[in-house]
């Protein structure tokens, strides 16, 4: 039976992936990061082990463990990691200290470069999300009015621009004003900052990188950001088409129509 690892961050697309791998016939192998990951995907693999964030000599040393020769990388790692105080292994700390600079996909991009190095390949994490991968067209019931349209247009040029910057992925804007730019905090902080700094009304849109490596970092929308465009006032949101991740899309959806928000993917 071929083997899949996967290297679990928090929230629910492990979970999704591990369930449309082994319906593809997979032997399922979770290696979950401590500080982000949920328990709950122990149950829905055929081995697991848990390993700190700075553990990456532990991380190779599981999967090689389990005969795992692809992985995908999956889920939420909060990048203030950086920050705090982790577990470090002697890997772990080498490969810390011979980063070029600190930003996310850096990190993320040196894990796989490390793993290669060990005969494991990062795979396109689409391949095991088909389910959740997000498809052009309109989501809502209401459409973008033609004022949210230009703040789109407009917000949509800006955001390419920081996310090739390689600095955030979203940006929050009011009658062509920026009102916030996604950095460390997240999606759904930078949100609510627009949000408050607008007084509501705002448009969000959220891109994936020109360069986007599809081993991980792809945009995700679920419920929690239904929470925060709530928060804001958001009167739409647009997404990129086939390279955004919906969960929960048909509460997603009920929540935006239930919100009077416009939902658009292009």
């Amino acid at each position: 039976m071929e083997r899949l690892g996967i290297i679990a961050g928090g929230g629910p697309l492990p979970v999704v992936a591990a369930r449309e791998a082994r319906m593809q016939g997979f032997k399922v192998v979770a290696v979950a990061l401590e500080e982000a990951a949920s328990a709950d995907l122990a149950n829905e693999v055929d081995a697991f082990c848990w390993v700190g964030a700075g553990q990456l000599g532990r991380l190779i040393a599981a999967l090689k463990r389990e005969k795992v020769t692809d992985a995908v990388m999956l889920g939420k790692i909060p990048l203030d990691l950086i920050f705090s105080r982790v577990k470090t292994d002697l890997d772990g700390l080498l490969f810390y200290l011979k980063l070029k600079d600190r930003r996310g996909d850096t990190i993320l991009a040196g894990v796989g470069d490390r793993l290669m190095q060990e005969g494991i390949t990062l795979h396109d994490c689409r391949r095991y999300l088909s389910s959740v991968v997000l498809r052009k067209g309109l989501l809502t019931a209401r459409t973008p009015s033609s004022s949210e349209q230009q703040d789109i247009s407009f917000g949509r040029e800006l955001a390419r621009t920081i996310a090739q910057l390689r600095i955030g992925q979203t940006v929050v804007v009011k009658r062509r004003t920026v009102l916030a730019i996604e950095a460390i905090e997240g999606t759904d902080a930078a949100i609510r900052r627009g949000g408050q700094l607008g007084n509501g009304g705002v448009v969000v849109v959220k891109v994936g990188r020109p360069d986007q490596d599809m081993r991980f970092d792809l945009p995700v929308i679920g419920s929690e950001t239904m929470v925060a465009l709530e928060d804001a006032g958001a009167t739409a949101l647009a997404l990129d088409a086939d390279h955004t991740l919906m969960l929960d899309r048909e509460k997603v959806v009920a929540a935006a129509n239930r919100l009077g928000l416009a939902i658009v993917a292009d």
